[in-house]
């Protein structure tokens, strides 16, 4: 998480570590390592209405669809892929073209979320947002992390819209809370160094909807990451993605 002035971009997965983590000396001024003025709630928070996944539902992908994920890094953040799901384009920092398969849907709520972020600058979050997120609330997000990443960057004395520094944080584990070929939410798990050695996690809600093309992810509600994130405690009942055991 990162604290700022405009609560419009405390942002995602990441971000929401920031209570945990204490990692309030850093450069970034816009959501991923500064805690919330906000207590996360004790859920995450939903955004619309959610149809519940059957605990017998094989349509989604669990444990033993995970073993072809590689995993990227990007500005520190360790990131899944996967050759067949997606993302297949990744040009300029961005990640698009998903599979329409509950691994693709996963896949892109990750990716997309995490570049939905003031951290890496206008040129990362501004055309993710503009072309990969959907909802009420898409542009109170792209306002939100606008202002954030500008009063960051003046801080900072940082230039030409570049990003404001890496953040380390791994993409640890998720929970399906409901899938369809059209639609999905999921839970997803981001883990980073907390107070005296121990990992702090947290965990983002993340809506994603399948337009014909690609997915797209739903904005927060009021543009506001930490509206969908909360501290976690236990990793029970999530599935932990290969090589974060």
């Amino acid at each position: 998480m990162i604290r700022q002035g405009n609560r419009g971009c405390s942002c995602v997965l990441v971000l929401a570590l920031a209570p945990l983590a204490a990692l309030a000396a850093a450069v970034v001024a816009a959501s991923f390592l500064f805690p919330s003025r906000h207590p996360s709630p004790a859920h995450p928070a939903t955004h619309g209405p959610v149809v519940q996944a059957t605990p017998h539902d094989e349509t989604r992908v669990g444990k033993a669809g995970l073993s072809g994920l590689r995993w990227v890094s990007y500005h520190g953040v360790e990131l899944p892929a996967s050759p067949q799901a997606g993302p297949r384009h990744t040009a300029h920092g961005l990640a698009s073209g998903y599979a329409d398969t509950s691994l693709g849907a996963l896949l892109a709520a990750v990716d997309i979320a995490v570049r939905a972020n003031p951290q890496w600058g206008p040129h990362v979050f501004g055309p993710t947002i503009r072309a990969q997120l959907t909802g009420p609330d898409a542009a109170a997000l792209l306002a939100g992390c606008q202002s954030a990443y500008d009063q960051a960057a003046r801080t900072a004395h940082i230039a030409d819209g570049g990003p404001l520094g890496n953040a380390y944080v791994l993409e640890e584990a998720f929970r399906w809370v409901s899938y369809t070929p059209s639609a999905a939410t999921v839970d997803v798990v981001s883990a980073g160094p907390g107070a005296q050695g121990v990992t702090a996690r947290a965990v983002t809600r993340i809506q994603v909807t399948w337009d014909g093309m690609d997915w797209k992810v739903v904005a927060p509600l009021n543009g506001d990451w930490a509206n969908a994130a909360s501290v976690l405690t236990s990793l029970a009942g999530y599935t932990v993605f290969p090589g974060q055991e």
